[in-house]
């Protein structure tokens, strides 16, 4: 009795151990779609390597500023002083944005140099939005950014690029800082 059991074992094992071909279609479909998907992420990927990358653009801008600056310069080197007009804003206080320490404030009064070409009723006309876009940037920014040369350089930059990006005749040349205090 125990051989027919082993017998009976046997066959049946045989049975299903033979070959499926829709098992064997799947794992062959399986292996054609993921090749197509490798593909074509290979070529994302060539597409993406090609294209530059946001420090090569930034590079090539600020080779192109200097550049332009070296063909505004006189044969004696030195660079030429643009003329515009001086428009003092009043001085302001600002929240800084909080870190781990106190509630920290920036005092301010600056002075603000459009272009020969711009008018200045626009910039009286605007002074509340840009007023309001610098209170902005202020509070977005730590006493950390702040404190170092860099960072108010930087400040500088940012106010001239959001306040130019709404002017209509004229823009801003220059930021000069009157009072600068962080408390």
């Amino acid at each position: 009795m125990a051989e027919e059991e082993k017998a009976d074992f046997k066959e049946e094992n045989q049975g299903s151990s033979g070959k499926n071909p829709l098992l064997t279609i799947l794992i062959l479909l399986n292996l054609v779609v993921l090749g197509g998907v490798g593909y074509f992420q290979w070529i994302n990927f060539e597409k993406l390597s090609k294209q530059p990358s946001i420090h090569d653009v930034v590079k090539a801008e600020m080779k192109k500023m200097l550049q332009g600056e070296e063909e505004d310069s006189d044969n004696t080197g030195q660079a030429i002083e643009e003329d515009g007009i001086l428009f003092p804003l009043d001085g302001f206080t600002a929240n800084l944005a909080q870190g781990d320490g106190p509630r920290r404030y920036l005092r301010l009064r600056a002075v603000l140099k459009f272009g020969k070409n711009s008018s200045e009723e626009e910039f009286k006309a605007r002074k509340p939005q840009i007023r309001d876009t610098i209170i902005s940037i202020i509070n977005a920014k730590r006493p950390e950014d702040l404190l170092k040369l860099e960072g108010k350089n930087f400040l500088k930059e940012e106010i001239k690029a959001a306040i130019n990006s709404f002017l209509i005749d004229g823009n801003i040349v220059d930021v000069y800082y009157v009072s600068f205090q962080i408390n």
